[in-house]
């Protein structure tokens, strides 16, 4: 038996044993204030944020995914990534829907924003960059390097949905419900597809080793993006002009930084951001011990965005 054919007979495949469920949402923002954590703006604006990060990679994900299904030989895994897909696809809806009829609806400037995400998904981290044909010999690797960012990202948006299923504080704060909601139902899809990332890189060849220079990559990237997209919006309030919020200006990182350290603790702290991609590190990494399925498929039971879509259709 040749090398080759040996990895295909012992490729790794799904690790878990439940089937992950798409479900359809609807959210209602009229009447969602800009300040939807009350008297908490510097907050608001930063989670604000990931609804203009989040879509375009989103619909990256799926059309990748959607381009390597053929190579998965494993029949539980293939219904994964397509349910993941699925999933994927609604939260870019989601989030685009708080974009558009949000955000922009209270004149709010995101498209510099959305114009940065769609660059980066659209053309550097296309199938042909910048419009430049990958060599033949060299397009699996292409397409694994990719996969293995999505894997590292996936850690990393698994332990944000972890933080915002279990945050109680907004909640406490009257914060407004949609957005509430908008974020613990993401959160807790992160959580129910968690494995599928992960396993499918490695099924495809992805080795321990990427782990480190893929993480480095992911971290830098995603916080330099949250914070840069964040400063953006923050900016075009009156009530932070005087700071003048850049990305390289030390302000945003301290207040960033005091309010994650505040005893209400709005936001999750980047230090402990960081240090949560330790665990991604070791070659025992499970994703399954991140989270639980049972609390995140009872809070997705009691979502009244997935609620408000079963009534619309029915």
């Amino acid at each position: 038996m040749s090398l080759l054919s040996r990895f295909k007979t012992t490729r790794i495949g799904s690790s878990i044993s439940y089937f992950i469920q798409p479900r359809k949402v609807r959210f209602e923002w009229q009447d969602t204030p800009v300040d939807w954590i009350p008297d908490q703006p510097f907050a608001s604006y930063f989670v604000n944020e990931i609804n203009n990060i989040l879509p375009a990679g989103e619909l990256w994900f799926c059309r990748l995914y959607n381009k390597v299904l053929p190579q998965i030989t494993d029949e539980k895994l293939k219904h994964d990534v397509q349910a993941f897909i699925r999933q994927e696809a609604m939260h870019a809806q989601a989030h685009n829907s708080a974009n558009k009829e949000y955000l922009s609806e209270r004149q709010i400037d995101i498209q510099r924003n959305l114009d940065i995400m769609h660059f980066l998904f659209n053309k550097l981290l296309a199938d042909q960059p910048f419009g430049l044909k990958i060599p033949k010999i060299m397009a699996h690797q292409w397409d694994l390097f990719r996969l293995g960012i999505i894997a590292t990202v996936e850690h990393m948006t698994c332990v944000l949905g972890k933080y915002a299923l279990y945050n109680t504080e907004w909640e406490r704060l009257g914060a407004d419900p949609n957005m509430l909601d908008l974020v613990k139902w993401h959160g807790a899809e992160e959580i129910e597809h968690r494995s599928v990332a992960f396993d499918l890189y490695r099924h495809l060849g992805g080795g321990y080793i990427a782990r480190y220079y893929l993480s480095v990559v992911v971290i830098i990237g995603v916080i330099g993006l949250w914070v840069d997209g964040a400063a953006h919006l923050l900016s075009q309030d009156s009530r932070f002009k005087q700071y003048k919020p850049a990305v390289y200006k030390p302000w945003i990182w301290k207040e960033w930084l005091r309010i994650s350290q505040s005893d209400n603790r709005l936001l999750p702290n980047p230090l402990w951001l960081v240090s949560q991609q330790l665990g991604y590190l070791m070659p025992w990494y499970d994703p399954v011990h991140e989270g639980s399925t049972d609390d995140a498929l009872h809070y997705l039971n009691h979502s009244q965005a997935a609620k408000r879509a079963t009534l619309k259709v029915a």
